[in-house]
């Protein structure tokens, strides 16, 4: 199950790089190392299923900075900051930039791995809606001007005589664009349809 999950540390301490990657893979996760938080934006943006450890004192671009640009390039990862004693004011916030959690140093191993399983599944749900929209984008990216012409009456809850006079065209080529627009949606039932395109929170126009 942790295989599908990808952990990142961000940290620019060598041996504390090291040493929570040993943890997290001895965990089951895939961990990846980055020196310093321009390196880890290089890789931006990153996939769904993606975590980010970072420290919160690095220099350059700390913790916050890191939280801050990471909005600039896709979607943020579930984040756990690290932070010193002093440090709880920046942790929070880092919390207040979108950090799930932040944990103090010193701490147990056990303490970060559930920190991580926590992380985790407060974002699973994120995840799957995020996935799910992106199906639906996908779907109705294969859609041709015309049905997605169709799709936008269909959605105001226009007849197929109202679409047809709309657009110039016949009511039965508006239901062949209505069946098509159905095929590609993989949607079985009109009220599903309507949910897809709604859901996906884009434009149609008519």
């Amino acid at each position: 199950m942790n295989n599908d999950v990808v952990i990142h540390i961000v940290d620019d301490e060598l041996a504390v790089r090291q040493s929570l990657a040993f943890l997290i893979s001895a965990a089951g996760y895939a961990a990846r190392v980055h020196d310093s938080a321009a390196a880890f934006l290089e890789g931006c943006p990153y996939p769904l299923g993606h975590c980010l450890i970072t420290d919160l004192r690095m220099p350059e671009l700390d913790g916050i900075g890191l939280l801050r640009r990471m909005k600039s390039c896709g979607p943020p990862l579930p984040t756990i900051v690290i932070t010193g004693h002093g440090d709880v004011p920046m942790a929070v916030a880092a919390m207040k930039e979108g950090a799930l959690d932040f944990i103090e140093k010193p701490f147990e191993d056990t303490v970060l791995l559930e920190a991580i399983e926590r992380v985790i599944g407060d974002s699973s749900r994120i995840w799957d809606q995020s996935r799910e929209h992106e199906t639906v984008v996908e779907r109705l990216n294969s859609l041709s001007d015309r049905e997605r012409q169709v799709l936008a009456g269909i959605v105001a809850g226009k007849a197929n005589k109202t679409i047809a006079h709309e657009h110039d065209l016949s009511p039965r080529t508006v239901e062949v664009y209505r069946a098509n627009v159905m095929a590609k949606m993989q949607s079985k039932t009109l009220p599903e349809l309507v949910r897809m395109a709604i859901a996906a929170d884009i434009p149609i126009d008519d």
